[in-house]
């Protein structure tokens, strides 16, 4: 806390004594109570905004004062009470002869009792009184809240009289906390000191042990509910790990123990050294700064660094773009690396107070050197060192203290922790160079017990980044996309996690394929290697795939491999998006596909690591982003590819392959021979290889449903004679998605009615396959999600998506007007600059054209895309949608109207600039819209 003396001018963020006089003046003049009250809330507002302006003005000019305009605001908020306190006492409810019962002193408390306030913080007050409240006291508080309200600040206030400042405090941790940083703020002084007394002897004390263990589970809990990461790209910079409340929770703690008033205290009282003092100001300072500014630029009270204000902080914090930098990349790196100070200064502190009271472990406070510990002590059941000088004697313990954690299951002493991360600039070349280091680093990384925990632990002493220097250039660097939750250093290290827990079966009911074909590989250490170079080429401002590579090739000889186990990592690598693209972007059921993809992997051992390193990459971007569907997607590719890896690279068993599927098909059904026979003759080769065989059952059922339907109108001689239309919506909990299948009369334009109706109804389209018949019908199959990527699974949503369609493809609606008529919301997509990319191949089928557009994220997005296509009189035969983020992928796989490629290279370079520009956002042809029944 900065004293009020400390602000700088503080006479130009308010001058209380000549508002008062002024207003003395003023107030002599009124007549009536109405006047007064009115003169005082005019008074109290021109002095709020004077104070405010003055301020931001200062913040304008010295934008990195944070904790100085942090002191100022409360400053402006205490004299704006102390006025209106005086004014309402002396000239609104005057009393000649006060009793002892009408005594009332009114103090801050949370943050504003801190003395740190930012724009739009609350106004956290308590009114006490000696006993039970009087009329007079009701009167004075009633119109102080009135006043406050008017001004429009938020308030936040309760009334307490000193026994239930006691009782409350004991029964509520919340109310303990806040009473804790209580400070007074104008009234009766003796009836405050004897609330503070009262609560010091009564509440707190014999109750530290309860209160810090309390802290510091309540601490774990929000730190889960933030997502328990101090990487995350969004943070909440008040509450998410390495946040304000972190540094406020070392504060309480401290305050609690000692009564101290001020961090500075507690280096006197030995849980700050002096150089974690300045670390804990500059870092206080910092977020200071920052959450001011973000306050300033929501008009809110904003604590979440969210895509859409980071831009802007970066600029009024007065960031610069360096090199493969932007300016907000540089900012958020910043943060980055102070919300990792906040998270050292924690371990620090709470190992000061666990050496100087003994009272957060259970141990003995022994130091004790067991012999399997090469030179180490352990410390209450920690690693320790045995002397000051310990690494500087030979830095290659700084990588063994390390390897001992791991082997031992042993946590390391924060004391330990602080003198790695002082001696970590001992890590040269030479120590890079040694061999037992890098058997030592090797045997971290590829640890199968918990080498995440291991490794985050390097990460945060700085080790991990000086012995690897490549890692330590993506160290605290954000990914600033919508797709990355993290830090380009946490995906990795989650990464490497996620590797252990396949290994030792955690993940087994998720990953049953991976949990099997990881124990099948010839070296596993490739894998781990592989996950954690496969990002560590990021932010250098080529394809990190291809420069990761090259790293690669320099540092696997480094960490002990061989030179084809070298080229077997550098090709993960440089191929480590070549799975999850040719899953998520191509069709799986032409084999063309899979004959290029087991082309380039070469090999079954191959097959098995990308797959591996695919599911981990995927799994490690953030929650949400793994789900059934990508599992299955990936699991087809897998199977597909290894069965053309052994049997070689010709097509076997595709008779009988479909053959085996029918007659599963027809073991599900309950229907006559004759029936069956004439429902296979009726579908393509291709459909019965492209889909599953429980949607090949789900189809059967719709087409009957709907052919049984026509037949009874048909009897019953109606007059009804509209074409047979079934539609099927059905969640799919294994995959996480819903399947949408619709059977109608087949004409051109049937598949973006469909997706402008999908639209329409809030559904996003993942996955399409369209079947004809041969006697002119259409069977169509979308792999849906609702907006925030669940499946559609209330019957209402059903309902409403199933609607949408009938009335779109039975002309009761019209699909252009509802389009144009619905309210598009700001997206976060439309932060990100996305160039609308098309890339038309056709080599990649031997049927059809494949055409790729990358585009902006948007809704109907894709629906703009299929109209573009019908009205370049093409025939949509498959369409893929990836989304990463704010960037979609849409592939289409396409023929003319004869059912032959596109090759004519005019006809393409119109279709290409069409797509380009409904992919950058231009309408679709309106006349193009104008459905009608047909």
């Amino acid at each position: 806390m900065i004293r009020p003396d400390a602000i700088a001018n503080r006479r130009a963020v308010i001058d209380r004594r000549a508002l008062a006089d002024s207003l003395a003046d003023g107030l002599a003049r009124c007549s009536d109570f109405a006047a007064r009250r009115a003169l005082l809330a005019d008074t109290l507002r021109g002095a709020l905004l004077a104070g405010r302006t003055e301020i931001a003005e200062r913040l304008e000019a010295h934008p990195g004062r944070g904790l100085e305009l942090a002191a100022a605001q409360s400053f402006l908020t205490d004299q704006l009470l102390r006025l209106a306190c005086d004014t309402v006492v002396s000239s609104l409810y005057p009393l000649a002869n006060p009793t002892q019962a009408e005594r009332l002193a009114l103090a801050a408390v949370g943050g504003y009792g801190r003395g740190q306030m930012a724009p739009f913080s609350d106004v956290d007050i308590v009114f006490i009184t000696p006993w039970k409240q009087t009329p007079w006291g009701e009167q004075v508080i009633e119109t102080l809240l009135y006043l406050l309200w008017d001004l429009g600040l938020k308030v936040g206030h309760a009334t307490r009289s000193l026994d239930d400042v006691v009782r409350l405090a004991k029964a509520d941790m919340t109310i303990r906390t806040a009473f804790l940083e209580t400070r007074f703020v104008w009234g009766d002084q003796a009836l405050f000191t004897e609330a503070t007394t009262r609560f010091r002897r009564e509440v707190v004390a014999g109750t530290a042990r309860a209160f810090v263990a309390e802290k510091l589970a309540e601490r774990e809990t929000r730190h889960k509910r933030m997502g328990d990461s101090r990487y995350v790209v969004e943070p909440n910079l008040k509450e998410g790990k390495g946040g304000l409340r972190d540094l406020h929770a070392l504060f309480w703690i401290g305050r609690y123990l000692h009564e101290v008033d001020g961090v500075i205290e507690l280096v006197d009282k030995g849980l700050l050294t002096a150089a974690e003092f300045r670390q804990f100001r500059r870092a206080e300072s910092f977020l200071w700064s920052v959450r001011f500014m973000l306050h300033q630029i929501t008009g809110r009270a904003e604590e979440r660094l969210t895509f859409d204000v980071q831009r802007e902080l970066a600029a009024r914090l007065r960031y610069a773009s360096r090199e493969s930098m932007s300016a907000v990349e540089r900012f958020m790196r910043h943060y980055f690396l102070m919300a990792k100070t906040v998270g050292d200064l924690t371990g620090l502190f709470l190992a000061h107070l666990d050496e100087s009271t003994a009272r957060l472990s259970w141990l003995p406070s022994l130091t004790r050197r067991p012999s399997r510990l090469k030179g180490f002590t352990l410390r209450r059941g920690q690693i320790g060192l045995p002397s000051d000088d310990f690494f500087r004697a030979d830095p290659v313990r700084l990588l063994e203290m390390f390897a001992l954690a791991d082997s031992e299951g042993l946590t390391i002493h924060p004391v330990a922790m602080r003198t790695a991360a002082r001696d970590a600039v001992l890590i040269d070349d030479r120590v890079r160079r040694d061999k037992t280091a890098n058997a030592l680093f090797l045997g971290v990384l590829t640890s199968p017990r918990d080498p995440e925990a291991v490794l985050r632990s390097m990460n945060e002493a700085g080790v991990f980044g000086r012995f690897v220097p490549d890692f330590g250039r993506v160290v605290a660097q954000m990914q600033y996309d919508m797709y990355h939750h993290y830090t380009v250093d946490e995906h990795t290290i989650r990464a490497i996690g996620l590797v252990a827990k396949i290994e030792r079966g955690d993940l087994k009911a998720e990953h049953s394929l991976s949990s099997a074909i990881i124990h099948q590989l010839n070296d596993r250490r490739l894998l781990h290697v592989a996950v954690l170079l496969h990002d560590i080429a990021k932010g250098r401002g080529g394809d990190h795939s291809l420069l990761g590579a090259d790293i690669a090739r320099r540092l696997c000889p480094r960490f002990g491999l061989k030179p084809a186990e070298t080229e077997t990592v550098a090709w993960l690598v440089e191929y480590h998006l070549l799975m999850s693209r040719t899953a998520f972007k191509r069709d799986l059921s032409d084999f063309k596909t899979i004959l290029d993809f087991a082309a380039a992997v070469a090999s079954p051992e191959r097959l098995r690591l990308l797959l591996l390193l695919t599911i981990v990459d995927i799994r490690a971007v953030g929650p949400g982003v793994w789900n059934g569907w990508k599992a299955q997607l990936l699991r087809e590719l897998y199977e597909a590819a290894e069965e053309v890896l052994r049997l070689g690279h010709k097509q076997s068993g595709r008779a009988e392959r479909i053959a085996g599927r029918q007659q599963a098909l027809r073991a599900a059904l309950d229907w006559p021979d004759d029936r069956f026979a004439a429902y296979v003759h009726r579908l393509p080769d291709s459909y019965w290889i492209a889909e599953a065989p429980d949607v090949l059952i789900a189809n059967a059922a719709l087409v009957a449903q709907a052919d049984d339907g026509e037949q009874d109108d048909a009897d019953a001689g109606s007059a009804d004679d509209a074409a047979p239309l079934a539609i099927a919506c059905t969640p799919d909990p294994t995959r996480g998605t819903t399947l949408v299948s619709v059977y109608a009369t087949d004409h051109p334009g049937l598949f973006y009615r469909i997706a402008g109706a999908i639209s329409l109804a809030g559904g996003n389209i993942f996955d399409a396959r369209i079947h004809t018949t041969r006697d002119g019908m259409a069977i169509d199959n979308f792999v849906v999600l609702d907006p925030l990527g669940q499946p559609f699974a209330e019957a209402s949503q059903l309902a409403r998506l199933k609607r949408s369609i009938e009335d779109v493809l039975t002309g009761r609606i019209r699909l252009a007007d509802r389009l144009a008529a619905r309210p598009l919301a700001r997206r976060k997509a439309e932060l990100f600059g996305v160039e609308p990319r098309v890339l038309i191949d056709n080599k990649a089928s031997n049927r059809y054209t494949v055409i790729e557009v990358n585009a902006a994220d948007r809704p109907a997005l894709l629906f703009s895309l299929t109209n573009g296509l019908f009205q370049n009189r093409l025939t949509i035969h498959s369409a893929h949608v990836a989304t990463y983020g704010e960037k979609a992928t849409d592939t289409f796989y396409v023929t003319d109207l004869t059912g032959a490629k596109i090759d004519n290279p005019a006809r393409l370079k119109q279709l290409e600039k069409r797509l380009l520009a409904l992919a950058g956002g231009a309408p679709p042809r309106v006349e193009a819209l104008a459905e009608a029944a047909e």
